[in-house]
């Protein structure tokens, strides 16, 4: 393998994982549990922002590929502005992921600790 090969085989493997994400912002939305058993309901991913990233990763992989050719710049622009509105369009579902960290619980200022020796059931 010649070292001209490796930022296409890069750029092929980016490529991939924007279709992957293409392909999930129009596939069925309906897999998944029937029932959450969360109190509290989940954020969900905003499907245009996740279409857009993945145009934003397919034209970063395309720069990978055509290292050498006249719009590079501009497609690299592109794909970050594209990746950094996806990301924009579902900062409700990144700011749970990354900052939800505790029990999905109603109430957790007026539940008291129980006094005594915890029982695990």
């Amino acid at each position: 393998m010649s070292v001209y090969e490796v930022p296409v085989l890069l750029g092929v493997i980016v490529i991939l994982m924007g279709l992957g994400l293409l392909w999930d912002s129009w596939g069925p939305q309906t897999i998944g549990p029937m029932r959450d058993r969360r109190r509290r309901a989940r954020a969900t991913i905003d499907l245009k922002g996740e279409f857009v990233a993945g145009v934003g990763i397919v034209l970063l992989g395309a720069a990978l590929i055509g290292s050498d050719w006249r719009f590079e710049t501009v497609t690299i622009l592109a794909g970050a502005l594209c990746i950094l509105l996806g990301a924009l369009r579902n900062r409700k579902y990144f700011r749970e992921v990354f900052t939800f960290r505790g029990a999905a619980r109603r109430n957790d200022d007026t539940i008291q600790p129980k006094s005594g020796k915890l029982r695990i059931r």
